[in-house]
């Protein structure tokens, strides 16, 4: 039978047969049992005659009765219709239901009022017989209570249970809920399947199997109904629910089919009512959490509930045609046109390719537009703004099987993510294999999200909160390879924004305790709380990168060494090589930026030999500038058994794995260190031909290269192994075996020397006592003059000096790592400005501060601290006076007052008078500094104070100041300064220095905000307002630092965590996390009685910039070899060179009077030195320094010129310039005169 024409004339056929023999249905129950061949159309057509006969119809109508049916089981061969059975089916159950609730609550009802009226009755009767009942004619009345008693507790005991079954609140609950409704679902599917068929057709129920599985489902549904009805408080509006009438218009026609053994789809489209219930099902399996999303699931179920249902009612209806009209005006429509129908109906689009025919298709059409209508122009928008409301970055990330991810949250904008991936993802890294995860909770804006695009094979964004443990799972922050949190550094509330942070840390910790955690914070004293977090353990990893601490200790170092602060940050920072083939200053600065900081284990051809020596071979032969290393302490009992010592010395041995930190250009560069071989690599002179050697690990062991260095040369006489005789004879012995294993290379007797007597302190001696006398106490190398030899920098002081100190004063703190003393009041330390004026302040720091009640503290400590590291003497520490308001200053005071050498003078930066007292021409390095940055919202703006005060200071005009100083000299002394001490007499350069006469000449650094504001620093500049802030002048002249370029050191300490210990022992002058435990319980430094211990730590060594203009390396300064005073500074006094600072126009053939001077990192061995060059060095701690000093000279070097006082780096003593040195001292005062510089 086709779906469309034969189902047609079947339900016009099954109307007239309906309508004819309904009271002899019996006859034709069992005609399913009979088997018709091809002609079986012929009988049915006589049987339906013969059927006629005896019916009240007319006989032109019985024929329109026939109707073909399924070949496969022929049910009746008069072809007569059976719906009316399945719909009668359900309406006597749902009517008969109701009709017996409605007759047990009349019952109910009636009863209840005739005993509540018997009850009056025996009432009155008590009243009336008052105490004359007996108490037995009560008994059976009780009796009667307590059975009902009884029984409505069993009905109620099974009401219970059967609510437990049906609900989810247990667990079986939770599983009979989702099952019925799978099962409702799959009812629907059976319905969709059996819909491509005619509407009622001849099935046999033991070979349908569709009709076999339905039948089983309902049988279910009947079981659950029973439940349910069970269950219900008021059986009326149970029976009456949405889910009961589903239930009565599908279970018992089922039930009819298997008995007549044929199908009618009739109203099992109503299973579709079922899919309302979906957001309850999926709330009960936790799925649906949220209040949009179970209103969206909502929305959509009874949206698609009640489109599926009515077209199911259209699709009946329509292929059943009219009843009054004979069911002859139908039309084959499958259930999915009836979708379709139904669609553009409520969309009120009707294209009127499918539309209604029937009277009652069409007459539901009229009422299902009206609330299909309405339901469409409601729902529709409210489900698409739901869906567009939904977080387009709302996903979960999916780790990548071998390669790693980190988390980055806190404060996610353009500029800070943009720097941040610029540092990250630099090419000179090596291959970079980390995926990057933002986790914030607001969505980016356009340019964010351009430029995650233009990264989207490393960087990922999903939008949530690390303060939410959902969205930390959704980011994996259990499987990350560690968490970096970012602080905004212009908020306006420093601590709130900390405060932020650490609850981040909080929240991370919480949810991972083993997460690595990196984060940055604003104030140094907040960085305290961070201990508190039971999980946070720097020794596995966490790290917090102080701004406040990191920026000021940049800027005290540019006190110590003008221009440090410029190369450090360019040290830290990735930055491309930008080739300029013009000869300008330019050009060597940026080859200077393009070097930065790697860490690589030594290789082994290096174990045994002194740092020094490792030092100079790395430079000369490799390329590389090594400036650190971690040291493992032999001390298992130890703290921290791994140190980072920076240039130690020469006392100290290289050990087998050590990593060795490095300036190089590129990671690839630093790979010659790992890979060079001694044996292979002697002889080779270009460094990028050194790589990895097929030489096996047992060549560089120790004995190896202690026999290899024997062979070459002997230490004693110099002369090759067969020509001496101070070799033992088990050595030689083994010379046939050496020289096959180890080819020989040209070694010079100096190298070996150097090397073998690395091994002689740990190998067996073969010397006779004499030679080991002769030998024994020489640590330096054979050519260093005795003249020139220095105590050996790295050892504990001498017992005899120890016993010179008075143990009975505190002068250093508990650590040993400051100068310390007792508290002072402030008002100790406010000068008027009438005494500042009179007192001779000269070679001091000068501090301009902005700031009010209000402002934020920005850590002044911080400035201070590395001014009073203990690795300077008394005597060598700078004064420092803070110009300011004093209101803010006694808010700082607290964490000052334990330091020596501090004075204030209230007032303002922006007064000349108040900068005259203080003696501004003579500092030493005057800083600017504001703390009301951030108050500001225009950014142009907010850095207005410091750009003022710094073009004050650079108007100012002052007279001739030595001759004033040299009469004020006598008497008045600055605070701290003893006149006695030799530091007064010229020959410490107090009064050496020329006049300056112009605040040009003054050397200042100030502290911006705003990137783009240095360009008002420099009135002669050309910088453009876009230009990055590391290629302007200010900037590469030290002149200027902002906070920004403190961003790197995210992805720096991310890569290696030891970064970020090395530059905070090279700026904060020794904080260690032993002092910020310590600070965190007392907020203050503790003062401490002196022991080896803590003296011991003042052997540190400290930046210094060493003057070519005169001293021992006066004969380099004049077109000398960088390389070549690399070498002398290294063997001759341990110091070691890494930088230049060089007047900006020295490259001019002709003179110049501008002063501005410019950084040079790093430069090549070849590079050509210039008179008016300092150079910036790491020195060792001078013991003897502290001593008397009369026998001690100092060459003529200063933090910011020659022009200026020298008092941070000496000379080492020496003989003959101790002698020429005052008939040396006018020519060198007019040479200087002539040519002012800093």
């Amino acid at each position: 039978m086709a779906n469309g024409g034969g189902g047609g004339g079947g339900n016009s056929g099954g109307g007239g047969g309906g309508g004819g023999s309904s009271l002899r249905m019996s006859s034709n129950i069992h005609a399913n049992h009979l088997s018709l061949d091809a002609s079986s159309s012929s009988s049915s057509s006589s049987s339906s005659s013969s059927s006629s006969s005896s019916s009240s119809v007319h006989e032109p109508k019985m024929d329109a009765l026939i109707i073909p049916v399924t070949m496969e089981v022929p049910c009746d061969s008069r072809g007569q219709r059976m719906w009316w059975a399945f719909l009668a089916s359900s309406m006597v159950t749902f009517f008969g239901g109701l009709f017996i609730i409605l007759l047990w609550r009349t019952l109910k009802y009636l009863w209840t009022v005739c005993c509540h009226c018997g009850g009056k009755t025996k009432e009155a009767q008590k009243i009336n017989n008052g105490s004359s009942q007996a108490d037995g004619t009560l008994k059976p009345v009780d009796e009667k209570e307590e059975a009902v008693a009884a029984e409505v507790g069993w009905m109620t005991s099974v009401k219970d249970w059967a609510g437990v079954m049906i609900s989810a609140q247990t667990l079986t609950g939770r599983v009979l809920v989702v099952l019925v409704f799978a099962l409702s679902i799959g009812a629907l599917v059976i319905y969709f399947i059996d819909s491509s068929n005619p509407i009622e057709s001849c099935q046999n129920f033991y070979k349908d199997f569709t009709l076999q599985i339905d039948m089983a489902f309902n049988v279910f549904f009947l079981l659950y109904f029973g439940l349910r009805f069970i269950a219900a408080n008021d059986k009326l509006w149970f029976w009456l629910e949405v889910n009961s009438v589903v239930d009565f218009f599908t279970v018992p026609p089922v039930f009819v089919s298997v008995y007549l053994n044929r199908s009618w789809l009739g109203l099992r489209f109503l299973r579709a009512l079922r899919l309302i219930q979906f957001s309850e099902i999926l709330q009960f399996l936790n799925i649906l959490k949220t209040s949009n999303s179970i209103k969206l699931v909502n929305l959509l179920s009874i949206f698609i509930s009640t489109w599926l249902t009515a077209a199911g009612f259209i699709h009946l209806v329509e292929n059943s045609g009219d009843p009054w009209e004979n069911f002859q005006n139908n039309q084959a429509l499958t259930y999915w046109e009836c979708v379709y129908l139904l669609m553009v109906t409520m969309s009120t689009v009707g294209y009127g390719d499918v539309y209604a025919k029937t009277t009652l298709g069409r007459l539901f059409m009229v009422f299902f537009i009206l609330g299909g209508l309405a339901m469409f122009a409601s729902y529709v928008p409210e489900i698409i703004e739901l869906i567009g409301n939904r977080k387009k970055y709302g996903g979960s990330y999916s780790a990548v099987s071998g390669r790693k991810h980190i988390v980055v949250c806190g404060h996610i904008t353009l500029e800070s993510v943009s720097n941040f991936l610029k540092d990250f993802l630099h090419k000179d890294r090596d291959d970079v294999n980390v995926e990057i995860v933002f986790l914030h909770n607001i969505s980016p804006n356009l340019e964010l999200e351009a430029l995650f695009k233009r990264h989207f094979t490393q960087v990922e964004f999903y939008q949530g909160s690390v303060l939410n443990p959902h969205d930390l799972a959704r980011v994996k922050i259990e499987s990350a390879d560690a968490c970096l949190i970012l602080a905004n550094k212009y908020c306006a509330d420093p601590d709130a924004e900390d405060a932020s942070n650490i609850m981040r840390v909080i929240s991370i910790k919480n949810y991972h305790p083993k997460i690595r955690i990196i984060t940055q914070m604003l104030q140094y004293h907040n960085k305290a709380h961070l201990l508190n977090i039971p999980s946070w353990n720097w020794k596995e990893g966490d790290d917090a990168i102080c701004l406040a601490e990191l920026k000021l200790g940049f800027i005290a170092q540019s006190c110590l060494a003008q221009g440090l602060s410029t190369m450090l940050a360019n040290l830290f920072s990735m930055r491309s090589f930008i080739k300029i083939e013009e000869d300008t200053w330019q050009k060597y600065y940026l080859e200077g930026v393009s070097n930065e900081m790697y860490t690589e284990y030594l290789s082994s051809a290096f174990v045994g030999l002194s740092f020094p020596t490792v030092c100079e071979l790395c430079f000369v032969k490799l390329k590389l500038l090594m400036i650190a290393i971690e040291y493992k302490s032999a001390n298992r009992e130890s703290r921290s058994r791994k140190r980072i010592l920076i240039n130690p010395g020469n006392h100290l041995k290289i050990q087998e794995g050590t990593l060795g930190f490095f300036i190089a250009s590129d990671a690839k560069e630093v790979k010659r260190a790992f890979f060079y071989c001694k044996a292979c690599h002697d002889d080779i002179t270009d460094p990028k031909r050194i790589k990895k050697c097929g030489c096996k690990r047992l060549i560089y062991s120790k004995m190896s290269i202690y026999k290899r260095m024997r062979r070459a040369c002997c230490f004693d006489c110099g002369r090759s192994e067969r020509d001496c005789s101070c070799m033992s004879g088990r050595v030689r012995g083994n010379v046939d075996t050496l020289e096959r294993a180890f080819p020989l290379s040209s070694v010079s007797v100096n190298d070996c020397s150097t090397s073998f007597r690395a091994f002689e302190d740990e190998q067996p001696s073969t010397l006779s006592p004499k030679k080991k006398q002769r030998n024994g106490g020489m640590r330096n190398s054979p050519n260093t003059s005795p003249k020139l030899m220095r105590h050996d920098p790295l050892l504990i002081p001498g017992n005899d000096q120890i016993d010179n100190m008075d143990s009975n004063v505190k002068k250093y703190d508990s650590t040993g790592m400051f100068h310390w003393c007792a508290p002072k009041d402030i008002e100790k330390v406010i000068l008027t400005r009438s005494e500042a004026a009179m007192t001779v302040l000269s070679g001091h720091v000068v501090v301009c501060i902005f700031g009010d009640v209000s402002s934020a503290l920005i850590g002044l400590r911080n400035l201070v601290m590395p001014l009073r590291a203990s690795n300077f003497h008394y005597h060598e520490l700078k004064h420092i006076v803070f110009v300011g308001s004093i209101e803010y200053l006694k808010r700082e005071w607290e964490t000052l007052h334990n330091f020596p050498k501090v004075s204030i003078l209230p007032g303002t930066p922006l007064s000349r008078a108040d900068l005259r007292a203080v003696n501004i021409n003579l500092c030493d390095m005057c800083v600017i500094l504001s703390a009301n940055q951030n108050n500001i919202d225009d950014t142009s703006l907010q850095d207005k104070e410091c750009i003022l005060a710094s073009l004050n200071i650079k108007s100012m005009q002052f007279d001739d100041s030595i001759g004033v100083l040299q009469a004020n000299s006598q008497g008045f002394t600055p605070p701290g300064m003893d006149r006695s001490s030799p530091d007064n007499s010229p020959v410490h350069g107090m009064l050496r220095q020329p006049s300056i006469t112009t605040g040009v000449n003054i050397p200042i650094i100030t502290e911006l905000v705003n990137d783009t504001n240095v360009q008002f620093l420099d009135q002669d500049d050309d910088d453009d307002p876009d230009t990055e802030l590391y290629l302007t002048q200010p900037f590469a002249c030290g002149t200027a630092f902002a906070v920004s370029v403190l961003d790197s050191l995210m992805s720096a300490t991310y890569f290696n965590d030891n970064i970020l210990t090395l530059i905070r022992t090279l700026v904060t002058g020794g904080a260690t996390p032993e002092l910020e435990a310590l600070i965190a319980e007392e907020n203050a430094l503790r003062g401490g009685y002196s022991t080896p211990q803590t003296l011991a730590n003042r052997d540190r060594c400290r930046v210094a910039q060493l003057a070519l203009l005169d001293g021992p390396f006066a004969d380099l300064g004049d077109g000398g070899c960088y390389g070549d005073l690399f070498c002398k500074a290294l063997k001759t006094y341990n110091m070691l060179c890494f930088g230049i600072y060089r007047l900006r126009d020295a490259h001019l053939s002709t003179p110049s009077q501008c002063t501005k001077r410019y950084v040079i990192t790093n430069p090549p061995y070849e590079f050509e030195l210039v008179p008016t060059d300092l150079i910036f060095c790491l020195m060792q701690f001078d013991h003897n320094a502290g001593q008397s000093r009369a026998s001690l000279s100092h060459s003529s070097h200063s933090s910011q010129s020659s022009s200026k006082k020298s008092s941070s780096v000496h000379s080492i003593p020496s003989t003959a310039n101790r002698q020429n040195r005052p008939k040396s001292r006018e020519s060198r005062d007019k040479q200087k005169k002539e040519m002012v510089y800093r």
